[in-house]
């Protein structure tokens, strides 16, 4: 599960560190401080369902677009594939043939159901950057070609400075800097359209 859908607490205890759409200013001053002050939390069995809306076995994944849990609401979710309980998955598929079944009859128009690849690293960020303890395992290091602002550790630094809540999702919003990498949407759907489509991004690697 991404880290950006996880549990943030204060490291010493179990104090919200990210409460709805703000930052708690003091274990988050500035962004080092609060990637050391802040971690993200585990997914115990039950909550995979229950708070996240996703079941599953070792052939499939079945994501729930709105949860209602005992604590709050999740919408949506993003799930990465794994290569151990510390790895991402990586794929390398030149010349190679990539298959799925996707049941897309209860996403209506509007859903955007998505399987897609994007140039993260393996560990999530572990071994490079300093102040990031959590890595794969605990869902961090995402980005996307679009950049995305609301990515709440990005480079083993918090995304804190500059955040402003969102106008429509009362769990997110977006700091001053964006987590951008290459993309390649391998599916992109619902029950009334599909799409295939490759984002450019100008980085190297």
């Amino acid at each position: 599960m991404d880290a950006n859908w996880r549990w943030l607490h204060n490291t010493g205890g179990y104090t919200n560190c990210y409460t709805g759409a703000t930052w708690d200013n003091s274990e988050c001053p500035d962004a080092d401080t609060c990637a050391k002050n802040c971690a993200v939390d585990g997914v115990p069995q039950d909550e995979w369902k229950n708070t996240y809306g996703v079941t599953g076995d070792s052939d499939t994944l079945d994501l729930g677009f709105l949860t209602r849990g005992s604590y709050a609401t999740n919408v949506g979710s993003r799930t990465f594939m794994m290569n151990g309980n510390d790895k991402y998955e990586m794929f390398k598929l030149k010349n190679k043939e990539f298959t799925f079944t996707v049941d897309v009859s209860n996403m209506p128009c509007g859903i955007n159901g998505a399987l897609y690849f994007v140039e993260m690293k393996e560990d999530g960020g572990l071994s490079e950057y300093p102040n990031d303890n959590a890595g794969a395992a605990y869902g961090t290091g995402y980005c996307d070609a679009q950049c995305p602002q609301d990515i709440k550790f990005i480079d083993g630094k918090a995304n804190s400075v500059g955040w402003n809540p969102s106008k429509t999702d009362p769990n997110a919003g977006t700091g001053e800097f964006g987590s951008c990498c290459a993309e390649m949407d391998i599916w992109e759907a619902n029950s009334m359209a599909q799409a295939f489509t490759a984002h450019p991004c100008a980085f190297e690697g």
